[in-house]
């Protein structure tokens, strides 16, 4: 299988993604690090996002060996990743409805916490772009778990190789990203 896909998303992280800095950057998940992956600089970007959907269709997800009717996560970092995915499955003729994983339930209207057809699925891949402890992308697992929707594999952009990877596979996901931290530096 080609890699062309990783490939040039490489350069991308590299060139636009990736910093380090003396002083640490503080991260989603209250641990402080000189290395920082801003993957909103692929995920916002139509060009970047395009590549990107495509190297998790047709890279990464054959990977896993699974079939599944819905991708989501926790939102913000999972919400273009779900879309992405979702259209670029569409042009090929497949199914998978996009789910939004709230941090918490709305206020107001119906007080849903997902957004999206999940009434409609019974499995979904769950998606982040960053992975450290794992602990949003298990916010959102619990939450689709609690509505009955099956959830045991999921992919990432960046796996920071800080312990998340191991939260997930405790709690019954397999993760499977398309970098890691170690690649560079």
């Amino acid at each position: 299988m080609s890699q062309k896909f990783r490939d040039q998303l490489l350069v991308w992280m590299k060139s636009h993604v990736y910093r380090y800095s003396e002083t640490p950057f503080r991260l989603a998940s209250g641990l402080e690090s000189h290395h920082y992956f801003n993957c909103k600089e692929v995920t916002l970007h139509p060009e970047r996002l395009t590549i990107l959907a495509e190297c998790f269709v047709e890279e990464i997800i054959p990977k896993l060996g699974i079939e599944f009717q819905a991708v989501g996560g926790l939102t913000l970092g999972a919400d273009p990743l779900a879309y992405s995915i979702a259209l670029s499955y569409q042009k090929r003729g497949k199914l998978v409805y996009p789910l939004v994983v709230r941090k918490e339930a709305k206020g107001h209207g119906t007080g849903q916490q997902i957004e999206g057809f999940w009434k409609e699925v019974k499995s979904c891949l769950v998606v982040d772009d960053v992975i450290t402890t794992g602990g949003s992308t298990l916010k959102a697992v619990q939450v689709l778990r609690e509505v009955g929707i099956s959830v045991t594999k999921g992919i990432c952009i960046l796996n920071r190789e800080e312990g998340g990877a191991e939260n997930l596979e405790n709690a019954g996901i397999q993760m499977e990203s398309i970098f890691r931290k170690s690649e560079f530096f």
